[in-house]
């Protein structure tokens, strides 16, 4: 008998005379990694037998003949692996699935051809396949065909050992062979080039996801659960460096914390354009608004004087902008881009370098120094009190201040061309409706349709001072 499971049985007899030889507890550590490396070699080729038996299976009748309702039930059966294992085997048969001509009967090409056979022949596993057709797949039919096709002839090579030449072509010398994580840094570079407007898409999915929630007390800690929008988590773990950095003495260990009232607190001042009867100047969750409230303490921490230093300065979030394209931007420690809009936000922080490149080669970058002295940030907190955007009661001095004219167009770094946003509208201000500009060095704004039909520049907030008191 010499059937596809006889062949398989075979090969599980034999790892069955391997493991039970109790020969592994005497390896020298040369002998382990060439085990390593062979088992890896039938890792990965059982893994294709697995994808190529589901590839080539009806997804509806191969689990109703085995008395399952779904292929990931068949998978999760038959491998006794977990539901996410068997929906990473079902993902992979998809992509590497061959439709049949309906005139000829011939197996048509798989949707990413050269992966496929990198898998059949062992050069790659079904996470490798996943990683580098994540990020193209994403893009959906923004990419066409004829791009991923050659993406995924690229792709391929790199996952097969092979170097990429100097003019971006593919050449044939050995290179080591990739992670699943290199892949996937790789065709996330790819993706960038065949889809430069996806920035716009994946930032507004990241804004919706966005979220932090602290739960309720167990056992004397509160958990916490959230997803972090990549310049937030970038922030964190710069100051999370900072902390555990071992040339320091460490975080400082918690102490008690004592709450009580504050002094002398008034009712805010109510006026037309602070009131907000409808509640629709902030639409955000209390999940989004708690997030919001971490990425600006973040900032804050980055700029405090206590804050321990990385490489001789304040932990700087470092964003990459390439020359020819500022799309998209890069920050270190981030899987993947970013939109553009970060680095354009994170800009008037004062906790960012920015480093322009073009062909590899650094061409530009800006530094730190231009940030808003602790002077001017008074003088500005004096003068707005709170966040610019009427409604918003952020204290001015919890805000970003926020250059009017961009720096990077030539707006000076002064009290003249500085107001308080706090980081919810300082982060949506490009899109949100709102416009800044400083007349005779006093900000005016207007607002969105929505907040004033009239679409009249204003003064965010009226001053007590204007008025006669009786």
């Amino acid at each position: 008998m010499n059937s596809t499971a006889a062949v398989l049985d075979r090969v599980a007899s034999d790892l069955d005379l391997v493991l039970g030889a109790d020969a592994l507890s005497t390896l020298t550590d040369s002998e382990r990694l060439s085990v390593l490396n062979a088992a890896g070699e039938v890792l990965r080729r059982v893994e294709a037998v697995v994808v190529e038996t589901v590839a080539t299976s009806d997804p509806a009748d191969a689990p109703n003949s085995a008395g399952c309702r779904s292929m990931n039930e068949l998978l999760q059966r038959t491998l006794r692996v977990d539901s996410r294992t068997a929906a990473q085997m079902a993902k992979a048969g998809r992509l590497t699935h061959r439709d049949t001509d309906l005139t000829s009967g011939e197996s048509l090409p798989a949707k990413w051809p050269a992966l496929r056979q990198a898998l059949l022949d062992g050069d790659i596993g079904v996470t490798g396949l996943l990683a580098a057709t994540g990020p193209i797949e994403a893009a959906g039919d923004r990419i066409s065909a004829a791009d991923r096709w050659k993406a995924d002839a690229l792709l391929a090579d790199v996952a097969r050992g092979y170097a990429m030449s100097d003019d971006d072509g593919v050449g044939q010398d050995a290179a080591p062979a990739p992670t699943p994580e290199d892949l996937k840094a790789l065709a996330h570079e790819i993706a960038v080039r065949l889809d430069p407007d996806g920035a716009e898409p994946i930032e507004e999915r990241a804004m919706r996801k966005r979220y932090l929630t602290v739960g309720r007390m167990r056992d004397g800690v509160y958990p916490m659960r959230g997803n972090l929008l990549p310049e937030t988590y970038a922030q964190l773990q710069l100051l999370l460096d900072a902390q555990l950095n071992p040339k320091t003495e460490g975080p400082p260990v918690p102490e008690g914390v004592a709450f009580r009232p504050s002094a002398g607190e008034t009712d805010a001042v109510e006026d037309e354009f602070n009131s907000d009867p409808r509640s629709v100047l902030d639409t955000r969750t209390r999940g989004q608004k708690q997030h919001d409230a971490l990425a600006a303490a973040l900032g804050i921490a980055a700029r405090h004087s206590e804050m321990p230093s990385l490489g001789g300065a304040a932990p700087t979030l470092v964003v990459h902008i390439d020359f020819d394209d500022d799309s998209w931007a890069r920050i270190p420690g981030v899987d993947g881009p970013v939109s553009g809009a970060v680095a354009r936000h994170t800009g008037c922080t004062g906790a960012l370098q920015r480093v322009f490149t073009e062909k590899g080669r650094i061409v530009g970058m800006t530094i730190t120094d231009r940030i808003f002295d602790v002077y001017q940030r008074r003088a500005i907190t004096l003068r707005d009190k709170e966040c610019l955007i009427p409604g918003c009661h952020v204290p001015a001095s919890w805000c970003e201040i926020h250059h009017v004219i961009e720096h990077a167009r030539g707006g000076p770094t002064s009290t003249d061309n500085g107001v308080p946003l706090c980081w919810w509208h300082h982060r949506s201000l490009d899109h949100s409706g709102w416009e800044i500009r400083m007349n005779d060095g006093l900000p005016e704004i207007r607002g969105p349709s929505w907040w004033d039909p009239l679409q009249r520049w204003r003064v965010p907030r009226l001053s007590l001072p204007q008025f006669a008191f009786t």
